[in-house]
């Protein structure tokens, strides 16, 4: 019986740095397991709502690290692909001293620019409740057409379509990053952006909500926007309250990589339990912040246990 998610998109190496400081600074590194797409379908998984990914790796050392990362976290094999004429991508990643950061891809012809259209089958597809998609593979390669292929029979599968723009301009070189998310969106229903990226695909407005409300027109039932360390507001137009927004947990930051994408899990798991919109949006918020308290970004996502000690921990402090 296949998984009612799935998730598609990259998988790579992150080498993480041993101090904060700009990459020419850095003396050492640590290999990380990462891309985002990756990092919600962990995410989901220790939410215990296990995904299928759809991801490409190459056939070599860091690609069978990813893979046996992947299988370890209870992800099905189905959609992992192994490619045996291209790398996996390597990211190498530097901090500030308040915990963000930022990247240097190596990824011109890896693995996961060559996802090929029409891997996921129709039955497949007609299986499933929910798809996410993440922006970075609508940057270059066959990835980019076989992600809107997925996008759009999705759609007509009548699946629930979440969408992560996620933006790295460095790595937009041969396509246009608003107008691919804006093509995207017209298969998307739940959007989870920052104000800056829904700004820059053209979305405009001063503040959170006009700029996810003017999101919102475009056609999606859900915008989710996330402020960092002032927590989250969402967006919807069939829910009472619509407007909901949420602050962020006060945690000692140590690597903010991972926190969006557990963000994102903390959506698809949480609406998919049924929960309303506030609700929804504490759980994720909270998924978030716990995955900013650990270096790295898989590896700190938050497990179930650890999300229900803090939401009771956030309710005592409202009550």
């Amino acid at each position: 019986m296949h998984a009612p998610i799935l998730v598609a998109g990259e998988t790579l190496v992150d080498f993480l740095p041993d101090r904060p400081g700009a990459l020419d600074a850095v003396e050492s590194f640590e290999r990380r397991p990462g891309g985002a797409p990756a990092n919600v379908a962990v995410g989901l998984a220790r939410l215990e709502h296990p995904p299928l990914f759809w991801t490409r790796v190459g056939e070599d050392g860091f690609g069978a690290y990813l893979e046996r990362t992947l299988t370890d976290e209870g992800i099905p094999e189905t959609f992992i692909e192994t490619d045996g004429d291209a790398q996996t991508t390597l990211a190498f990643v530097t901090h500030d001293d308040d915990g963000d950061r930022a990247f240097s891809f190596y990824r011109d012809g890896t693995a996961d620019t060559r996802l090929e259209t029409g891997r996921v089958d129709d039955d497949t597809l007609d299986s499933l409740e929910w798809v996410h998609v993440g922006g970075v593979t609508l940057s270059q390669g066959p990835a980019r057409d076989a992600t809107f292929d997925l996008l759009e029979r999705a759609s007509q599968a009548d699946c629930t379509v979440s969408f992560d723009p996620n933006a790295r301009p460095e790595l937009w070189t041969d396509h246009d990053f608003a107008d691919s998310c804006r093509r995207a969106l017209e298969h998307v229903d739940v959007c989870k952006a920052t104000v800056e990226e829904l700004q820059e695909i053209g979305f405009s407005g001063e503040g959170p909500e006009v700029v996810a409300r003017n999101a919102l027109e475009s056609g999606l039932e859900s915008v989710f926007v996330t402020m960092g360390g002032d927590g989250a507001m969402a967006v919807a137009d069939r829910e009472s309250p619509n407007v909901v927004t949420e602050p962020g947990l006060d945690v000692d930051v140590v690597d903010t990589t991972g926190a969006g994408d557990g963000f994102v899990a903390g959506v698809i798991a949480g609406a998919r339990e049924g929960h309303p919109l506030p609700e929804l949006l504490r759980f994720a918020t909270v998924v978030a912040s716990r995955a900013t308290t650990r270096p790295g970004a898989m590896s700190a996502l938050p497990d179930r246990d650890t999300v229900a000690k803090s939401l009771a921990d956030v309710g005592s402090e409202t009550a």
